[in-house]
Formats: structure tokens, sequence, C-alpha cells
């Protein structure tokens, strides 16, 4: 497993905790279609029809198609679409922990399809999101997940801004906890653009996750014209 930041799931576990015991948008949906969510999603990204389309269309738009089957799944519940995609796109199915003090090691079970559908869906999750995603087998698929995570929060808790308190502060937390994650700028520039996907869906509900990640392209190049 790589040495990738992605902390940012332990938070939202306890997030959806008070989501569900306050006033928040969700909607009371049960676990079980949580999870049918998840595999349901997972199974589209392993189909030929995806497969089909990733091979004549770029990696956002293939993000972009993902999150329209989601938000047809849920019916067109924003917040629960960003929630399950959140999960459904984790490049992880477990987390590696160190407990301070003691050292003794720890591991956190992720909400995650059957491990035969979870190896195929990390195969053919999207990866060149950015320009200066990197050129591997993983790129930048961890960034999905902060993306939708942040969309989650942003869209849920308007009045406060939890989203880049918690994004910023998980950063700094792995570094002392977790043996698979370290500070890293892009994370956050993910969570940004997170949350600033919430604002353009309050102007336009039909807006596609790509219309804010291509937002980093104006970053990338007015940073290294």
């Amino acid at each position: 497993m790589r040495n990738l930041p992605f902390t940012k799931i332990i938070f939202f576990s306890f997030l959806v905790v008070a989501a569900r015991n306050s006033d928040l948008r969700c909607q009371d949906k049960t676990d079980a279609t949580f999870y049918q969510g998840i595999y349901y999603i997972s199974q589209y990204i392993t189909s030929d029809e995806f497969k089909s389309y990733s091979l004549s269309h770029s990696d956002l738009e293939s993000v972009d198609l993902i999150y329209e089957k989601a938000l047809n799944y849920f019916n067109g519940d924003f917040s629960e679409t960003c929630f399950c995609l959140t999960f459904s796109l984790i490049p992880f199915n477990r987390i590696l922990m160190r407990l301070p003090g003691i050292g003794i090691k720890i591991t956190i079970p992720l909400p995650s399809p059957p491990q035969s559908l979870y190896k195929k869906r990390l195969g053919m999750t999207p990866k060149n999101l950015f320009p200066d995603s990197p050129r591997n087998q993983f790129g930048d698929k961890d960034k999905l997940a902060h993306f939708f995570a942040n969309a989650f929060l942003k869209y849920n808790v308007p009045f406060f801004n939890l989203s880049e308190f918690l994004g910023i502060f998980v950063e700094y937390f792995e570094q002392g906890f977790f043996l698979e994650g370290g500070y890293d700028i892009r994370d956050l520039i993910a969570n940004h653009l997170g949350e600033f996907y919430v604002e353009i869906i309050k102007r336009n509900p039909k807006a596609k996750p790509s219309e804010a990640m291509r937002i980093y392209q104006l970053l990338f190049f007015n940073l290294y014209p």
C-alpha cells in the first residue's frame, strides 16, 4: 500500500453520526441503502459501459459520469450522493494507525464492497484529474474522496467552515498517528475545490464536478507559467 495521506475518512465517520442526530439535510436512509450505494457505484465503475466511456473521454468527464449515476441512484439527493461517493471512491479499504506513546498498531476497516470488486474498482477509478497528477498507476485517485467529502461537509454545515477546519486539522493529525500519511498541500486544494463545487451547485444544480475541478488548472498555470 502506498504511503499516501488519507485520514479524511476518520472525521467523516464521526461526522455522519452527528449528521444523523441533527437537522442537517441528509435524508434518513438505512445503512443497507448506503452499502447498496457503494456496491452499485463500484459495480458501475467496473462495468463494460464505463470502461468503454473512459477510453474515449477524459478522466474528469468520467468523474462526471460516475457522479451522475450516483445522483440518479439517490434520486437527486446531492448530500447523500457526495457522502456515498466519498466512500465509493476511497482508494483504500483500511487505515493503519499507531497509538501515540505506546506504539501499538491497529487496523481500522472502511466501508467497502467485497475484496474482488474493490480491487477491480480501484483499477478503474479515474486518476489523471489535474495537470500535475502523478503519472503512475495511482495518480490522484485519493483526491476524489477529498473532493466529495468536503462538498458533503460544506453543503450540510454552511454556517461554519467546518470542512476547511477539519481538512487542515487531519493533515497535521495524521503525521503523528497514521502510518500511511503526511501533510499534503494538494489534499487541501482538493478540499477547497469540493467546497467551491457546493457554491456552484447553489447557482446551477445541474453543474458537474469537473466544473470545479478545472479551477485547479488555472491555479496550476498561474503558479507555473
